[in-house]
């Protein structure tokens, strides 16, 4: 089964969910959270337990609840989305690429997926590994979201100023190297300079993780590639519509 299309016109800026499945969550109850959505891209994170892959953002997810397979996430998402819908699979540490690559040949999805990550050695040992996938390199690189604590806060927006400056330049000569076919950037480092570093090498730029409607305009303005949401109606409240792929 796959989750119907409605007719309306889409946006030039993609629409990717943010962990559409996370860990301790239900695959049955996939199906129901997808209906009526309109993702053009869904993320699905991914961190080695053992011997085994599994659906986690950070290691204090592996404790204490039931784990979803990688595999099996991957093939319930196959199941239900529209062959034009992408996936985007982010590998939260390094060690564990070949699997990955593994896992996505078995299901067939290597031509629909974007395997991100923040770690330029995941991305030589995944380029090597598979070199047909596409991927995206993911910046900055910080394990935690230091604009949610107060005390951490004034720190974080230093250095996103910072990262503002610097990036462009930064990320331009990585494109250069072929690490990567797109970069996933956090939504306080893009600005239209680093948009167009890696335009002018047809690379691509994907936004995290943005659930304001005022950001989403601002972003669909500079013309990135597509934003990373949790929320499934910030189009609609930004007052775009967008299409689902079909």
């Amino acid at each position: 089964m796959t989750i119907g299309t409605d007719d309306r016109q889409p946006t030039r800026c993609l629409r990717v969910g943010h962990s559409i499945i996370k860990a301790g969550s239900r695959l049955d109850d996939l199906a129901d959270q997808l209906t009526g959505a309109t993702w053009d891209m869904v993320e699905l994170d991914v961190l080695a337990l053992g011997d085994d892959l599994v659906v986690a953002h950070d290691p204090s997810e592996l404790d204490g609840r039931d784990q979803i397979r990688f595999v099996d996430a991957l093939r319930v998402l196959k199941e239900l989305l529209p062959d034009a819908v992408k996936l985007d699979v982010d590998v939260k540490a390094t060690g564990y690429e070949s699997p990955v690559t593994e896992s996505l040949r078995t299901l067939q999805l290597t031509e629909r997926a974007l395997v991100s990550s923040m770690e330029l050695e995941s991305l030589a040992a995944l380029r090597s590994a598979a070199p047909e996938l596409r991927l995206g390199w993911s910046v900055p690189k910080a394990r935690r979201n230091y604009l949610q604590h107060p005390l951490t806060r004034p720190g974080a927006y230093a250095m996103l100023a910072y990262l503002r400056r610097t990036l462009p330049r930064a990320v331009s000569a990585q494109l250069r190297t072929g690490i990567a076919d797109a970069v996933m950037a956090h939504w306080g480092v893009v600005t239209p300079a680093l948009w167009a570093a890696i335009r002018d090498q047809g690379k691509e730029l994907y936004v995290w993780t943005v659930d304001d409607p005022d950001r989403l305009v601002t972003l669909e303005r500079i013309g990135v590639t597509g934003v990373i949401t949790n929320d499934r109606d910030l189009f609609e409240r930004a007052g775009f519509s967008q299409t689902r792929a079909a």
